[in-house]
């Protein structure tokens, strides 16, 4: 008789509270039956299972819709209705499974447009004013046009990576590093894993201090309007930070991106929210001006500015900019959300996903951080709302700095559940019996199922994240270092390889070398942004001290 397949792409489902054999391990020993076959039949909320055998190993009554099996084991035998385990569904139904025997996917262009624009429309727009003066009216909006080309092409040659062979039918990679692996080397795949979680906890750390600082302004903001612009209402961000952190222990308890296309659509309406406002009070501001502010070079040296600070300033500016494009090291996960429309594929959707966001994030770029530039000139501050370029009417900034609290306890999810994800795999797969690990506890309240594994690590995750900000609160120089750090590597070096492995690009072909070229220059770009922020943040260091600022 033939040997099982050993199953591919199923969770151990524990059979009874009182039977620690998983199918998992029943799959794998040959004791059990050499002629036991299996295969995954989705369930509302598990995998369950149907196990094809000879009779003496399984019977199945159907009763109605419901199906009774008798499971004999070599020492034990148990009855499992389906109604406890839930009703199975045939693949591709709805609410039933996909082609992996995955439950079926429920994402649309539309939800996987508003977790790119959740990721990407972060807090980093607010600093666009400050980079475009770094860079003048000539270089920066050309920088801002460049790198939203850049990630638009490779994220096109990202999307394709998805699926390896044919974009219909071939297999799935569930994660960026999978994609990797699926078409790179063993030691590529450890780099790619090493940058692409390194940049998410920088990710963390970033957007805890952006909303801080966010909170902060909000309490300055009514100091300010209740005693005056002289006085200097020094307040300790620390504060900001618990609170933001202990909300984010509660949102990382949702269990993966399914369960947070609701806080990614109220996330970005959020971020469309604070935009707009930014955009309104810069108009305000060039009219009361009565012109348009800045020069075609960006700030001047002289009056404070050496020449080398304008080098790693506006290499800094070139680090900001990128940071506002990221999003391409969570891209294949979005896409996984996907379900493709007949005659169509996942690709083909993210593509236009792709497209809408990139395009409506750049708009808003140009028009936020020009118009920040246009307002303040020189002088525009490094987060637009934050920075107090504006004080009146404070009670519109505290809306504004409400919505990027709001956005950025989204964006934080969107983000990190990559990183959730691939850890509590990974401990699935290295302790599959630990019911500290893999067991689910439904609460009688709500029908939530806590895991205490989740609850820990996640909550440790948070905590770390967030002493690490206390310690660390340069708002530019982080932001500017994280998007050196993960632009070119994630959004355009693995890409373009893996495009060059699918498509078996000849070497020294015009488009092999315009791939090259494309990736030599930003890499560039990147380790010159990098300096410039390790230069600002070297710079800050000098006069702050942890946990009083």
């Amino acid at each position: 008789m033939p040997t099982a397949p050993a199953p591919i792409n199923c969770r151990p489902y524990l059979l009874s509270p009182h039977h620690h054999l998983t199918l998992l391990q029943i799959f794998s020993t040959p004791s059990i039956h050499p002629s036991l076959h299996a295969t995954c039949i989705c369930s509302h909320t598990h995998y369950t299972y149907r196990i094809k055998a000879a009779k003496r190993l399984i019977e199945e009554t159907e009763m109605g819709e419901s199906v009774v099996a008798t499971y004999y084991y070599p020492s034990a035998a148990m009855e499992v209705s389906a109604a406890e385990l839930g009703q199975s569904k045939q693949p591709g139904s709805k609410g039933g499974c996909d082609d992996d025997d995955r439950p079926s996917r429920t994402g649309t262009m539309w939800t996987a447009s508003s977790h790119i624009i959740t990721a990407v429309i972060g807090s980093g727009v607010l600093s666009l004013g400050w980079a475009i003066a770094q860079l003048g009216w000539v270089a920066g909006p050309a920088v801002m046009l460049l790198f939203s080309l850049v990630t638009y092409f490779t994220s096109s040659l990202l999307a394709d990576c998805y699926r390896s062979g044919d974009q219909s039918t071939g297999k799935r990679n569930y994660t960026y590093m999978d994609a990797v692996n699926a078409n790179l080397s063993g030691f590529k795949v450890k780099v790619c894993g090493l940058l692409q979680y390194a940049n998410i906890v920088g990710v963390a750390i970033g957007y805890t201090i952006a909303a801080s600082i966010s909170m902060l302004a909000i309490s300055r903001a009514n100091c300010f309007h209740r005693k005056g612009h002289a006085d200097p209402c020094k307040i300790s961000s620390v504060p900001y930070m618990l609170v933001f952190g202990v909300a984010q222990v509660f949102f990382s308890q949702i269990p993966d991106f399914d369960q947070i296309s609701w806080l990614s659509m109220l996330a970005a309406a959020m971020s469309f929210t604070y935009s707009s406002i930014g955009l309104g009070l810069g108009v305000a501001q060039v009219i009361a001006n009565g012109g348009v502010q800045g020069s075609m070079t960006g700030i001047s040296i002289g009056a404070g500015v050496t020449p080398m600070q304008k080098v790693w300033r506006s290499t800094q500016a070139f680090g900001d900019i990128a940071f506002a494009y990221s999003y391409s090291l969570i891209l294949i996960e979005i896409q996984d959300t996907i379900r493709a429309p007949p005659k169509s594929t996942e690709s083909k959707v993210m593509k236009r996903a792709t497209l809408v966001s990139v395009a409506v994030t750049t708009v808003f770029y140009m028009l936020c951080g020009c118009m920040g530039y246009a307002a303040f000139g020189d002088r525009a501050p490094g987060n637009l709302l934050t920075g107090f370029g504006f004080y009146e009417p404070f009670w519109l900034l505290d809306v504004a700095n409400a919505a990027i609290v709001v956005h950025l306890v989204g964006a934080y999810q969107v983000y990190c559940q990559p990183l959730f994800a691939f850890v509590e795999k990974y401990a699935g797969q290295r302790w599959p019996e630990s019911r500290y690990v893999t067991r689910e506890i439904e609460l009688s309240v709500g029908g939530f199922r806590v895991n205490m594994f989740r609850l820990t690590w996640r909550t440790a995750f948070v905590v770390a994240t967030t002493v690490v900000s206390m310690m660390l609160p340069f708002f530019n120089d982080v932001v500017g270092f994280l998007g050196a750090l993960g632009f070119w590597p994630l959004t355009v070096y693995f890409p373009v390889e893996m495009y060059i492995v699918q498509r078996k690009v000849p070497r020294w072909s015009t488009r092999w070398v315009c791939l090259q070229m494309l990736s030599g220059g930003c890499l560039v770009i990147s380790l010159a942004a990098a300096a410039g922020s390790i230069a600002g943040i070297k710079s800050d260091l000098k006069v702050y001290h942890p946990f009083k600022s």
